[in-house]
């Protein structure tokens, strides 16, 4: 087990939480989506100032733990490898792997800022099998943290939030707000499908990258925590809408200026890039059998509930120099031409094709890979502002914190801002990046982003 700085995590029990009712076994197939998805792991935690006494929290989370997971029953199976090399989903209630942990030490002492440190291993536990691990941790103070690690192939960010609110509900006794939809059949390719080379500039199958240089250094990225406070955040989207350009909104607004702070980088690199993470359920729109549901609004009804992964990651290259030079809102303007070819439903019936037609290759984000030494550095931005924080009370009050943890072990940065727990239109924002443009974050953008500190959280 690992460390909480200095305090070291002691494991009082390990378990296998299955699923609460008898499940037939069955095999569920990857949507064409999923399969665009590398072996990764997304961890998140949830940090409780007070809670009931620990046995009895403890107990709470795990036998809600079993109810969720007979609903949410693709987290109880495991991955596998059928015949054509291609991975799939083993609906066995296999469970989901449980330890129950102690932390010698106070929420307020964990060094948040440094989650590297103080979350990965320690909080949030580090998946060895199934698809889902959890670890609930006491602590002296009396208070509780519930970390999560999930296999990214079975779920993205949206899915993961229904899985964690219906835990919560199930706890407190509510009925659960929304039921998953496992129905493969809405993301099926067209009959044939379509092929548009457009897609090439946004996927890759890996078998044509070229093969990593053993002998080249690593250089391995790091995870810091900081917070924006929402006078902060309404002055980038003003400044993005200087001289009377349109609106933008306020993620737009942070991921050009962040994109600006990338480009300050001075690393012989002539270019950078930036990604922007987009969810496809409100551009997919799904007839089937709508006449029969008699709803007012059907636009991306069944979509909605869709349990998988419903994504892409447009992105934009530019000049590092021009960048440097340009006011924040062409830069936002440049953040907005990338992504809207990506926020319509034709985009992601493409996508669909394009992965089908490219079957059983393995298939990568083009973002994610550097084809040539010359390529410069990439960050991805995806939104948490759905990130349901305060939902996750589980019947003895809302955490204090919460966040994403997502040192995923590529090279291109990882940006996820969220939601402030207190509502109060502050964000908390997860990176993985290089030290050089942590660096660049804390010296450029310091009036901006600022490091997580117990302060703050008023722990």
């Amino acid at each position: 087990m690992g460390s909480c700085g200095t305090t070291a995590t002691s494991v009082k029990q390990r378990d296998i939480v299955a699923a609460a009712l008898p499940m037939q076994d069955h095999w569920l197939p990857m949507s064409n989506l999923d399969l665009i998805l590398p072996p990764i792991d997304v961890g998140v935690f949830f940090c409780y100032k007070k809670c009931l006494p620990h046995d009895e929290s403890v107990n709470i989370v795990k036998k809600s733990l079993a109810q969720a997971l007979a609903i949410f029953y693709p987290f109880a199976g495991e991955v596998v490898q059928n015949s054509l090399g291609e991975p799939e989903l083993h609906c066995n209630n296999r469970g989901a792997d449980f330890i129950h942990a102690y932390i010698d030490t106070e929420l307020k002492n964990i060094d948040l800022y440094n989650p590297d440190d103080s979350v990965e291993g320690t909080l949030v536990p580090l998946k060895k099998q199934g698809v889902v691990t959890i670890q609930v941790t006491e602590l002296k103070c009396g208070g509780l943290v519930i970390g999560c690690q999930f296999d990214h192939r079975i779920a993205d960010a949206y899915s993961i939030n229904m899985f964690l609110t219906a835990w919560a509900e199930i706890a407190q006794l509510k009925p659960i707000s929304r039921l998953p939809s496992f129905r493969r059949s809405m993301l099926n390719p067209r009959h044939p499908p379509v092929m548009n080379l457009i897609y090439e500039t946004l996927l890759v199958p890996i078998s044509s990258l070229p093969q990593p240089q053993s002998q080249l250094p690593a250089n391995p990225l790091i995870s810091r925590i900081y917070y924006i406070e929402a006078k902060d955040i309404n002055h980038l989207q003003s400044n993005s809408s200087f001289n009377g350009n349109t609106k933008r909104s306020k993620l737009v607004s942070f991921i050009a200026f962040l994109w600006k702070i990338i480009a300050e980088c001075d690393d012989g690199h002539d270019t950078c890039k930036m990604g922007v993470v987009v969810d496809g359920r409100e551009r997919l729109d799904n007839k089937i059998n709508l006449d029969k549901l008699s709803l007012s609004n059907t636009k991306s009804f069944l979509m909605q509930n869709y349990f998988g992964n419903v994504l892409s990651i447009p992105y934009g290259e530019a000049n590092s120099s021009a960048l440097k030079e340009m006011p924040l809102s062409l830069v936002a303007d440049m953040v907005h031409e990338f992504v809207s070819p990506a926020l319509s439903e034709e985009h992601f019936r493409g996508i669909i094709d394009w992965v089908e037609l490219h079957r059983p290759a393995s298939i990568l984000a083009r973002i994610y890979t550097k084809i040539k030494e010359t390529d410069g550095e990439a960050v991805v931005v995806s939104s948490g502002q759905r990130f349901p924080v305060e939902s996750i009370n589980f019947g003895w009050g809302k955490p204090v914190f919460g966040s994403y943890h997502f040192p995923w072990g590529g090279q291109t940065g990882y940006v996820m801002p969220m939601p402030n727990v207190r509502k109060n239109g502050d964000w908390i924002v997860y990176m993985h990046l290089s030290q050089k443009h942590l660096d660049l974050v804390e010296s450029k953008g310091s009036k901006v982003l600022k490091p997580l500190t117990p302060s703050y959280l008023d722990f």
